[in-house]
């Protein structure tokens, strides 16, 4: 799911105008409080559950059924359901400006016994700004009965501007240029168990870039980023690939994670008869996380986060090279502007701290920060370290699920940026 990034606009690209912004405020209120109160009836219907104790937990459900005084004597009960369901509508810029309208829903279910089955989820996020630009998202990680098998599917169709930055490698540094595009993204995978928590498997992923072009611009993309693949004006980029994956993954909760580890490695191959031309290519994406529980009566957590992503070809379209708050997931580099770098090979580091405010779990705080490098598409020389740093609000949207609304604030050197979002960064 793209990241949302509240209230960073840029004013020459600002669509939408004050009492618009206020109008659609309004509205989405009226839509939370309606969907949580549907949200509140689909939890009652799973309170006799015995596998969950939550009984001295909060979320914001419980808020909603307190604040209308709702009672759920009159509440049919049904054992053994396993579906939780997260509703987050709210209104953001995107990257190159202009304010949308973004709603995230997400489930959750178990598809197999809780001790011994992860839970599985699925995401759907549209977004638009009612003048041309909008994305439809589906993401999903489904975990069969006692983890045999883990599907996984991302599929997007978007339209939006984005800036691209310049380095000091092509002599573009601190200058950004604005692009549009259409994009396709098609990714799927299936792995089976190997043993407890090991997984092995294969997918097929897929990114188009259509019709890529500048925005009020002389220069050209091309001549701005001094390199040639993909690049070229008003073209098409186009990369179709099988990949090798292993995933190691003794979390319970990926919406959020409770002590454990996780270990994801994806070796990808584009070659030339799926599609690819003379532009076949591969790449190595290995992300690894590590979550610590410290002693204390309330929540304690250490979560830390490192990934390293590299292109094995100097020949690789220029939208598909490693970039910031572009790894599969599209959570990383809090506090910077998504692609700020992006280069041929990208080393990232993150760590965050989690603890509850309140005893019943209903608030919660996080303290994080991250940091990293990225090689030159140009000469693959590493040149600096790209810090940030910030804190987030947590609110229990759903104890069941265990599912946050996360608020983020970060900042970075040239940046200050909010997001939210359903479930923690990582």
């Amino acid at each position: 799911m793209k990241r949302s990034k509240l209230f960073f606009l840029d004013k020459r690209h600002d669509y939408c105008q004050i009492s618009e912004v206020k109008i659609i405020n309004r509205i989405l209120f009226l839509i939370l409080l309606i969907l949580a109160s549907s949200t509140l009836y689909s939890q009652q219907l799973t309170e006799s559950d015995s596998n969950i104790d939550t009984s001295n937990q909060k979320d914001l459900i419980d808020v909603v059924r307190s604040t209308l005084k709702i009672t759920s004597k009159n509440i049919k009960r049904v054992r053994g359901k396993k579906f939780y369901f997260s509703f987050l509508p709210t209104t953001s810029p995107i990257p190159g400006g202009g304010k949308f309208l973004i709603t995230s829903t997400s489930a959750a279910f178990y598809l197999g016994p809780r001790k011994k089955t992860s839970i599985s989820s699925v995401y759907f996020s549209p977004y638009l700004n009612f003048k041309g630009r909008y994305s439809l998202s589906f993401r999903s990680n489904i975990f069969t009965s006692n983890n045999l098998w883990n599907i996984q599917g991302d599929t997007r169709l978007s339209l939006y501007p984005e800036y691209i930055f310049g380095v000091k490698s092509n002599g573009q540094e601190n200058n950004k240029l604005l692009i549009n595009y259409k994009y396709i993204r098609f990714y799927q995978t299936v792995l089976k168990k190997v043993k407890p928590y090991l997984l092995a498997g294969v997918g097929y992923n897929l990114d188009y870039h259509i019709n890529i072009s500048t925005v009020n611009d002389s220069i050209g993309f091309q001549k701005f980023t001094n390199y040639p693949h993909g690049t070229g004006e008003n073209s098409n980029s186009f990369s179709s690939g099988v990949t090798a994956n292993i995933l190691y993954d003794s979390r319970n909760n990926s919406l959020n994670p409770l002590p454990g580890a996780y270990l994801n490695l994806i070796y990808r191959v584009n070659p030339y008869f799926l599609g690819n031309g003379s532009h076949a290519w591969q790449s190595i994406y290995l992300d690894s996380r590590k979550y610590i529980s410290l002693p204390g009566k309330k929540r304690h957590l250490v979560a830390l986060w490192n990934y390293i992503w590299t292109a094995l070809n100097n020949d690789v379209p220029y939208l598909d090279l490693p970039g910031i708050g572009y790894e599969p997931y599209q959570r990383s580099g809090r506090g910077i502007e998504q692609n700020r770098y992006r280069g041929k090979s990208m080393i990232y580091l993150e760590g965050e701290y989690r603890s509850d405010i309140t005893n019943n779990g209903l608030f919660g705080y996080v303290v994080f920060a991250n940091l990293n490098t990225v090689a030159s598409p140009v000469n693959s020389q590493f040149s600096g370290l790209h810090p940030a740093a910030g804190a987030g609000l947590r609110i229990k949207f759903n104890k069941r699920s265990n599912t946050n609304i996360a608020l983020d604030f970060g900042v970075s050197k040239g940046n200050f940026g909010y997001s939210l979002n359903l479930g923690e960064a990582f």
